[in-house]
């Protein structure tokens, strides 16, 4: 039963009041004074607080700000017979919950107690109603989808709902269609990649085409650019945060484009900055190609492959180039952005990256990010509360146009499968890439012919394989091990709605 303090040196003239909200299963306790209040209030602590503004002794004011100090999640409504101004801004200003003018009626507090204590459990019950009804609608968009249009719509309703249904018990049903979705999707995927590759086929946007699509043109148009690419951004992070961005940033164009394979920052981010797939990178550009095996960073030569870029298009546009790794790195160029000149410029943020390795390698990590919620959760603060979001301000303040991407996705592993591989095979759990890969899983996709879809061959015998669905790969020698320490973490790689249909969204500044 939800409790009702009603505090009003009146009290006795608004028992029609109370026997109203008795009826409707309420229970009410009253005060006629301040002091009293807050001796019922430390004593049991109701669910909301209805608080006259004008009483002798302790004011509704005082009273209020007692109450916030004592009970501060308690919100407090303040009726009151007075309009002037300065007293809304006061009680306002002591996070008031809403403000209400005498004289009242009884539809009016039976609206605020829904809307301030039954809001939650109300919403989600409508959610849910409303899922249930379009429960089938998605479930034949997943059996029907056969165009990357129709799977772009697939992985933005499973992200709306995802987000929407991420505190309610509904839970396992959007992440039964979501399974549904990926198993479809990797079928659909492993019939059609290799032929987007021959000469005059047509094919979705991917990695390569997003600087010729989204920058290119507002280059054209005269326009400061910047681009941001956040490393492991996926569609509903994107949805996340985007309510934080509209108070800096209208979206001008908002779309999805298709990571290639592998999904993983070697290919597809050296991909968009090149306008090249990997093969040809290796091919043209050997000095900027780093193998499988190296030691070294896959993705140190960026700025080199924009230039190249720019260089066979024939552009003149100088640019900047800035890899941020931390706070203090961003807030340094927070302050040179004021002073560039330059047309284009790159951030590239590697935060969210950073939380997905650091989830897989800490247990901390892996209770404060234990779900898509929580992960969305920790992206969200962050970007709330980080260097990034003043530096995008400032973006924003001196007029550029931001095109926000990423270069891959993630997706939570569950499912171990046993792969053998020689010595040489690389780590990363979502593909591999190396000479005679023997798979226990019939869900994988294989590309033994790696250079007609532009991957590099390390060896001639070499062959891609991919992970689909929530799937990672391990070996036989310790698999129980590697199953258990990898199981529920977020991977990229392979072959998923979320690692591979990601957002490219263009943003004009709010002046």
């Amino acid at each position: 039963m939800k409790q009702i303090l009603w505090v009003d040196d009146e009290i006795d003239l608004l028992q029609p009041y109370i026997i109203y909200l008795k009826g409707k299963g309420y229970e009410v306790t009253t005060a006629s004074n301040g002091r009293d209040a807050l001796d019922s209030i430390v004593r049991s602590v109701p669910n909301i607080v209805f608080l006259d503004e004008n009483m002798p002794g302790l004011t509704g004011l005082e009273t209020l700000q007692e109450i916030k100090r004592l009970r501060p999640e308690v919100p407090v409504v303040m009726i009151t017979k007075s309009e002037e101004e300065h007293i809304m801004e006061e009680a306002i200003g002591e996070k008031i919950a809403d403000y209400l003018i005498k004289p009242v009626n009884p539809s009016q507090i039976l609206l605020c107690l829904k809307k301030h204590i039954h809001q939650q459990a109300i919403v989600n019950e409508q959610m849910q109603h409303n899922y249930r009804q379009e429960w089938g609608d998605i479930s034949y968009m997943i059996d029907t989808a056969s165009t990357i249009d129709e799977w772009k719509a697939v992985e933005r309703t499973l992200s709306k709902w995802d987000i929407e249904l991420e505190s309610t018990e509904m839970r396992s049903m959007i992440d039964d269609q979501r399974t549904q979705a990926n198993t479809a999707f990797s079928k659909w995927l492993q019939r059609n990649y290799t032929d987007w590759f021959r000469e005059g086929s047509e094919r979705p946007l991917m990695s390569h085409d997003v600087m010729k699509h989204s920058v290119f043109p507002l280059l054209d148009a005269g326009e400061k650019v910047l681009l941001c690419v956040i490393d492991n951004f996926r569609y509903d992070q994107w949805k996340t945060i985007q309510p934080l961005l509209s108070e800096l940033y209208s979206v001008r164009t908002e779309e999805q484009y298709l990571s290639i394979l592998p999904t993983a920052t070697q290919y597809a981010r050296n991909a968009i900055f090149s306008g090249l797939l990997p093969l040809q990178i290796q091919q043209m550009y050997p000095q900027y190609w780093v193998e499988e095996g190296d030691e070294e960073s896959k993705n140190q030569y960026e700025k080199e492959l924009v230039q190249t870029l720019l260089d066979r298009y024939r552009r003149r546009e100088a640019f900047t180039y800035w890899k941020i790794n931390e706070s203090d790195f961003c807030e340094k160029v927070m302050h040179q952005l004021k002073g560039v000149q330059t047309p284009l410029n790159i951030v590239v943020l590697n935060f969210i990256d950073m939380l997905s390795h650091s989830r897989t390698e800490s247990k901390m990590m892996r209770e404060l990010a234990n779900d898509e919620a929580a992960y969305r959760s920790l992206t969200l603060s962050w970007f709330r509360h980080s260097p990034t979001f003043n530096l995008l301000q400032r973006a924003a303040e001196l007029g550029y146009t931001l095109v926000l991407t990423t270069d891959h996705g993630t997706t939570r592993v569950k499912n171990a499968v046993q792969i053998i591989a020689d010595k040489n095979t690389n780590t990363n759990v979502r593909y591999k890439v190396g000479k005679a890969l023997n798979c226990s899983s019939k869900n994988v996709m294989v590309i033994e012919q790696p250079k007609r879809v532009g991957l590099p061959c390390p060896n001639v015998s070499s062959s891609y394989m991919f992970c689909t669905g929530n799937d990672f790969f391990a070996y036989p020698n310790q698999f129980n091990y590697y199953a258990q320490y990898y199981r529920n973490t977020f991977q990229h790689g392979g072959i998923s709605l979320e690692e591979m249909i990601i957002p490219l969204v263009t943003l004009n500044p709010k002046k």
